[in-house]
């Protein structure tokens, strides 16, 4: 970096931006600025060290020699600027401020409202941020204070606890039973109508783990948004898979059993063990843990 030492750190983050999305626009819409400002942060920091940190290619931005440098740089500079603010988040003693959760986008929509009506309740002077995603969010970076997952997460520093698991069950609305009937086997259920997902081929694998030969032709209907996907189901398209309490609680519903044993989805809550003794995450937690407990066995 030479005897330019006196640059605006913040310009990292900008830095960063440009080369994980390779473009102006794209980073700016991650920073929430303007294409023409993040340009002329680049150029600043560019004109500060006298060297070019990205190329100009006809698919974007890539980064220089230098730019590849500073990427690892960068980088480490934002993972410890993260773990301190995780340090400075978890001395906060009050129960106040706000907490930001994800869940997936099923779980937002049909489960946590209801929950986090009565945390607002209980706990007034806590904010809420629910982050509906189906993608994995990064505790480390601030993304979520807590995170609900189907899966065991992996991240390391992480505080998680089992609350149990949510059955699965297949189900189709009364108009389309209606019309098509009930299946009472296996080989009648796959001559139905089927509602599956688009590009996620997790029903196509869990499927086929119990030997159902199934491709993604067998679906007429295909959604890879959760909730989307229940209401086609709710609306008779045909036959899918829900989480049982949500859809033995939807009027105009059918369950549909074959006697065949379906999977359950373990529920999962993750913190940052840095965050987890913050009070009102603490508070959060704690009552997120409760609320879940009738959805889960």
């Amino acid at each position: 970096m030479g005897k330019h030492t006196d640059f605006d750190w913040s310009l990292v983050q900008v830095f960063l931006a440009v080369a994980e999305t390779g473009s102006l626009s794209a980073a700016a819409r991650r920073l929430g600025s303007s294409q023409p400002t993040v340009g002329r942060q680049i150029k600043a920091l560019e004109t500060r060290l006298g060297a070019e940190l990205f190329h100009r290619r006809p698919r974007g931005l890539e980064p220089s020699n230098l730019g590849q440098e500073w990427l690892a740089t960068a980088r480490e500079i934002e993972t410890n600027m993260s773990r301190l603010s995780l340090v400075a988040a978890g001395a906060q003693k009050q129960v106040e401020g706000t907490v930001r959760i994800t869940a997936s986008v099923f779980m937002s929509h049909h489960v946590l409202p209801d929950i986090l009506a009565d945390i607002r309740e209980k706990e007034p002077a806590v904010e809420i941020d629910l982050v509906a995603s189906d993608d994995t969010d990064n505790l480390l970076f601030r993304e979520a204070d807590i995170a609900i997952r189907m899966y065991r997460p992996a991240q390391l520093d992480m505080i998680t606890r089992h609350l149990g698991n949510i059955a699965l069950g297949l189900f189709a609305s009364e108009s389309y039973v209606r019309r098509k009937g009930l299946p009472r086997t296996v080989e009648d259920f796959m001559s139905h109508d089927l509602v599956g997902y688009d590009r996620n081929d997790l029903i196509i694998r869990s499927m086929r783990e119990r030997g159902w030969i199934v491709s993604r032709e067998n679906f007429v209907v295909r959604c890879d948004n959760q909730s989307a996907y229940w209401e086609l189901v709710r609306a008779g398209c045909g036959i899918g898979f829900c989480q049982r309490h949500a859809a033995l609680n939807a009027p105009g519903i059918v369950e549909i059993d074959m006697g065949v044993p379906l999977p359950a989805l373990p529920v999962w809550l993750t913190t940052h063990e840095a965050m987890r003794h913050t009070p009102r995450v603490s508070r959060i937690w704690d009552l997120l843990s409760s609320g879940l407990v009738p959805f889960v066995s």
